[in-house]
């Protein structure tokens, strides 16, 4: 009963301004899912009806209120290549199948996976976003008319300014209108949203892709699946996670990728294309003050209206209004801290941050960035906890025992440390490595250990390891070599 409550409160807490905002969000959706379509090499319909449905379903089934999904060009940049070489009754075939594999993601709990994506690799993903929204902009704003630019300009200056006055209309939704009906008033000469492109004028009808059920469709199919249902899920994961940082809550992340998943499965049997969250429409939304589910599927619902009854009116809505909204999205998410920060935070954590943001502006593949980030904090991670790694050693030496005390974590980073830390010239009768206050993570640590144990053996020197813990024990007893067929030579204790 307490989660059917909250799920009533996701709905209809902020009924108001879910609404507004979602109609401002539809707005905003339209050149975007058009020029999305261009990028995939389908008609503007294919993009549209997709952000129809994505919307829609990812509202319903999702696991982040308030976060807006759509077509997308992360998306989008790999599918090109499938509908040129098959058609595009295999994108819609590869779009059933990326839902499925987003859906199964969910079932395994791949959303914990996030925790893995350190807050430099968070930051340069945001501004790197912020950075392409910006210049996925730049055809509307080279080689203009001056117009356009005073639209442009007219319109940031309501969108900033506006909120002052009063807050309950939002401030997008202002500047949209009031730049609509300057362009149709004063029948000023500058592009508008049917520039972009032939709209819709009928209701998508259902259909199931005309493709062969055989091994060789899945063959073709399967490989642009996977890529695009990782790429969606780890954009709509990321994007969820700046919603939950721009609204202090928390969403379900492996609910997400269910809700990802239905939704790119209810997008194709329509005849849509696949998609994922939007960054930049769910900054829009959030800064429009939509926070709940109804933000999200109002955007859908509406957009469907605009397409089919208001097409007349969406028709003169100038670019340049579009064109500003997007603009404040770039600045309202670049994060103009971690410019101070540079200097402030570790090096480390400053190349992290700049090799994300680099890769993805360089390659327009957000995965990439996020890639490069991820490894480079992974590397930097395990030199850190290299570094925190001791040996210290003493000699007993009217026993003629040297007692090595080991600290810290072996693992593949500290491996050859620990193995420089013995002194197999020493004139000794047995040696005593203490790993109390150690532990050894992978099969590199255990081989090191072996090397060192079976090095002082060829010496004929003896070797007693004490103070293994229980997972260490149990690593040793799987894979090492010194202690096979000779168990007492190892000695296991507990701490």
């Amino acid at each position: 009963m307490n989660k059917l409550s909250a799920y009533k409160r996701e709905w209809f807490s902020n009924i108001r301004g879910d609404i507004l905002s979602g109609i401002v969000v539809a707005l905003a959706l339209i050149p975007e899912a058009i020029g999305f379509s261009v990028i995939a090499g389908v008609d503007p319909k294919i993009g549209l009806f997709a952000s129809v449905a994505i919307a829609c379903v990812s509202a319903i089934a999702g696991g982040r209120p308030g976060m807006i999904s759509a077509a997308t060009a992360a998306t989008a940049v790999l599918m090109g290549s499938l509908v040129r070489e098959h058609g595009l009754q295999y994108l819609f075939a590869a779009t059933i199948l990326m839902g499925i594999l987003q859906m199964i993601a969910g079932m395994l709990k791949l959303g914990r996976l996030m925790r893995f994506v350190s807050r430099s690799v968070m930051t340069g993903f945001v501004n790197s976003l912020a950075i392409l929204i910006f210049m996925a902009q730049l055809p509307e704003l080279i080689g203009m008319p001056q117009t356009t630019y005073v639209m442009i300009a007219a319109a940031l200056l309501i969108i900033y300014l506006f909120p002052y006055v009063t807050k309950v209309i939002p401030s997008p939704l202002v500047a949209i209108a009031v730049l609509t009906a300057a362009t149709v008033g004063l029948g000023l000469d500058v592009r508008t949203v049917s520039d972009l492109g032939e709209l819709p004028t009928s209701l998508p009808v259902f259909t199931v892709p005309q493709v062969p059920l055989t091994f060789e469709t899945l063959q073709i199919i399967f490989p642009y699946s996977i890529g695009l249902a990782a790429v969606g899920l780890l954009e709509s994961l990321l994007t969820a996670q700046i919603v939950d940082d721009l609204t202090d809550t928390q969403s379900n992340k492996n609910t997400e990728c269910y809700g990802q998943g239905a939704a790119n499965i209810a997008s194709a049997l329509i005849g849509g294309m696949g998609g994922c969250a939007m960054i930049g429409q769910s900054g829009i939304n959030i800064a429009s003050g939509g926070r709940g589910r109804l933000s999200t599927f109002v955007a859908g619902a509406f957009l469907l209206i605009l397409l089919l009854v208001l097409d007349d009116i969406l028709r003169v809505v100038p670019m340049a209004a579009l064109v500003a909204i997007m603009i404040m999205v770039s600045i309202g998410t670049f994060s103009w801290r971690s410019i101070l920060d540079i200097r402030r935070n570790p090096p480390s954590s400053s190349l992290v941050m700049l090799a994300t943001v680099v890769t993805v502006v360089a390659t327009h593949d957000l995965s990439k960035g996020v890639l490069v980030g991820v490894l480079l904090s992974g590397v930097f991670f395990a030199g850190k906890v290299a570094k925190l790694f001791h040996v210290r050693s003493s000699l007993d030496a009217e026993a003629g025992i040297r007692t090595y005390l080991v600290d810290g974590q072996v693992f593949f980073a500290s491996a050859e440390s620990f193995s420089a830390a013995f002194d197999f010239e020493e004139q000794v009768t047995s040696v005593v490595i203490d790993v109390t206050d150690a532990h050894f993570w992978d099969i590199t640590a255990v081989g090191a250990l072996d090397k060192v144990v079976l090095k002082y053996r060829r010496r004929g020197i003896g070797v007693d390891v004490r103070g293994l813990n229980e997972a260490s024990a149990n690593m040793l007893e799987r894979f090492a070599l010194h202690d096979k067929g000779d168990a007492a030579l190892v000695s296991t204790g507990s701490h």
